[in-house]
């Protein structure tokens, strides 16, 4: 192939055209509006304009355009869409990715779960008389349509809830009604297969940080599989593969029971995964590091995989973390605006599609950028991560980098204790911001302070000589100084930081958390907002308003509802009362913190 289009955008996209480079394939993005001057559209040799990245009409039109002979999908969006692979290749164009009947074959949870019983792959046992039980749906994912069932008198109304919801979300109201595991690990297998039938896999990779059902932290090797366990999943992927038979990338997903130690075949994913890098990392291949698009490419051109299985090799591991645009402390609600500066540490690969200055969007997923690391051990490869997220600095908008940190750096993590449900059983709890409050006083202090001549000053008193800080810091400490931009580092212990400041106060970055400290306003100290005001709890949009103004509401009753990022969340009253206000209107874009209702109590 000469010419690939990548149906996608940000870094998956740029991921893509790093490889195409290497390879001097020539390269051709798409973008919306509100990407057009994005990163991977102006790397691209070719950029053209679509309306969605949804639309295959309007991207095979692009294609058509810019004379691409192959498509690559990326993951999300269009990558597991069956039907407009089939008229990728039905245009006379080369799919990068499975034949379109394997990804039908896979799509169902039903029909995946019949083709892993006829590989020989084991799969969660159905059962609906022992509880608890998973109620599922068969078509679609990302936990909709799911419900645990923990006694046989919830099981009908479980059912109806989550058929409503399936069939809302995926069209479809089949139902599975499965073993719950109560705490399990994610494993999964890297496969790849060719179309001339040969099938291997890339070793196992353990997902198991999640919070609702989304991936945070991934790794590889898996850490706590016992030698038979990881012959087991690795051989079943393998047979699952050549069951359906596979070609291109895909991965098998399996849920290992920790209580019993049985591992269940879950789903296959057909399509690159986010968390490729880790297996790229600890992979070599006749001496070189694993490139997975590379090979992608070669077998969508109908080469052979052209290496056996004896002829991969393990090195190393790898920990990688998902840099998203939400506050993990504030139940993980979507953010937007402006990151107004972006540092990405160095010294470690860092997948991204973000700079400073660039806006996010609710429009599409949270996830900014991926760090991934890699060392001849897990625990050196753990504190290497560790000082990366120190090194990393997003401000103008909030991400979960430092909660990212404290996961990682957490003895649970270490001891590689957290299974599926972990980090829903354990809130997370916001660090102390003492020591950053400390370092925000002295980067104030110093970007204030005049050091001689006749206006030299302490930042508080002008004229006269200046006067040092009264800061009491434990460590000695320097400061890399830098327009709009300061960089402290202190010797015992590391403490890293990057704060802009400005006329209203500092912004930091400590520990990869971002901390706001602003000036006191003396006009505004004796303001107040009613009890009864309801603000968006995240920059998104109106997606339902239940109420007029003038309307009586009970306590809790749902005003409206708010969605951004896949994420929806119903807007309550307070109190019993009546609404005085409406500011909200279906279909708006609305800020954080936007007023959108106001109620008042009855008397």
């Amino acid at each position: 192939m000469d010419t690939l289009l990548v149906a996608n955008r940000g870094e998956i996209a740029l991921r893509v055209f790093r490889t195409c480079r290497d390879l001097g394939v020539r390269t051709v993005a798409v973008h919306t509006d509100a990407d057009a001057g994005a990163p991977h559209a102006r790397e691209a040799d070719v950029a053209v304009r679509v309306g969605s990245y949804l639309d295959g009409a309007e991207i095979l039109a692009a294609a058509r355009e810019t004379g691409a002979t192959a498509i690559h999908p990326g993951y999300g969006f269009l990558s597991e869409n069956a039907s407009f692979a089939r008229a990728v290749l039905d245009a006379g164009l080369v799919w990068v990715g499975p034949p379109p009947a394997a990804m039908e074959a896979m799509a169902r949870k039903d029909h995946a779960r019949e083709i892993a019983v006829a590989a020989g792959v084991p799969v969660v046992p159905r059962d609906d008389s022992s509880f608890p039980v998973l109620v599922k749906a068969a078509a679609g994912g990302g936990g909709k349509g799911m419900r645990v069932v923990r006694s046989a008198g919830e099981l009908e109304e479980a059912k109806a809830a989550a058929a409503r919801e399936a069939a809302s979300a995926f069209g479809d109201d089949t139902l599975l009604i499965e073993k719950y595991v109560e705490r399990g690990r994610h494993i999964e297998v890297q496969v790849f297969g060719d179309a001339h039938g040969d099938v291997i896999h890339f070793g196992t990779r353990d997902c198991s940080a999640q919070r609702r059902h989304q991936k945070v932290v991934e790794e590889a090797p898996a850490p706590t599989l016992t030698d038979a366990q990881r012959a087991l999943v690795q051989d079943s992927a393998v047979a699952l593969a050549k069951q359906v038979g596979y070609s291109n990338a895909g991965t098998v997903e399996f849920l290992l029971d920790d209580a019993t130690g049985e591992a269940y075949f879950l789903e296959m994913n057909t399509r690159l995964q986010v968390e490729h890098p880790v297996t790229e990392e600890t992979v070599l291949v006749r001496g070189r590091r694993l490139d997975l698009v590379a090979l992608q490419l070669r077998v969508a051109a109908g080469e052979p995989l052209g290496l056996t299985q004896d002829e991969v090799v393990f090195d190393g591991h790898a920990i990688e973390v998902r840099i998203y645009a939400e506050d993990a402390y504030a139940g993980f609600l979507p953010q937007a605006g402006t990151a107004s500066v972006v540092r990405w540490p160095g010294g470690v690969r860092v997948d991204h599609a973000l700079e400073s200055g660039q806006v996010v969007s609710t429009s599409y997923d949270p996830m900014l950028g991926k760090v991934i690391v890699h060392a001849a051990d897990r625990e050196t490869a753990r504190r290497a991560m560790v000082d990366a997220l120190d090194d990393t600095a997003i401000l103008g908008i909030t991400t979960n980098t430092g909660f990212l940190r404290e996961l990682v750096a957490g003895d649970e993590f270490r001891d590689a204790a957290i299974d599926t449900a972990w980090l829903d059983r354990h809130e997370p709890v916001a660090p102390d911001a003492g020591e950053a409050r400390t370092l925000a006083a002295w980067a104030w202090y110093d970007a204030h302070a005049t050091p001689a001549g006749p206006f030299a000053s302490d930042g508080f008193r002008i004229g006269g000589p200046a006067a040092d800080p009264v800061i009491e810091l434990d460590v000695p400490v320097t400061l890399d100084h830098q327009p709009g931009r300061h960089t402290l580092r202190s010797l015992r212990p590391p403490a890293r930081m990057t704060s802009r400041v400005s006329v209203h106060g500092v912004e930091l970055a400590h520990h990869g958390q971002r901390h706001v400290f602003t000036r006191p306003d003396p006009a505004a100290a004796h303001e107040s907002v009613a009890d009864g005001t309801i603000a968006s709890p995240m920059p998104g949009t109106v997606l339902d308003v239940r109420v007029a103004e003038g309307d009586a509401v009970e306590e809790g009753q749902v005003l409206g509802v708010v969605e951004a990022m896949k994420m929806e969340l119903a807007l309550k009253a307070p109190y019993a009362g009546t609404v005085t206000r409406v500011a909200a209107a279906i279909g708006a874009q609305v800020a954080l913190g936007a007023l959108l209702f106001e109620v008042t109590a009855h008397e």
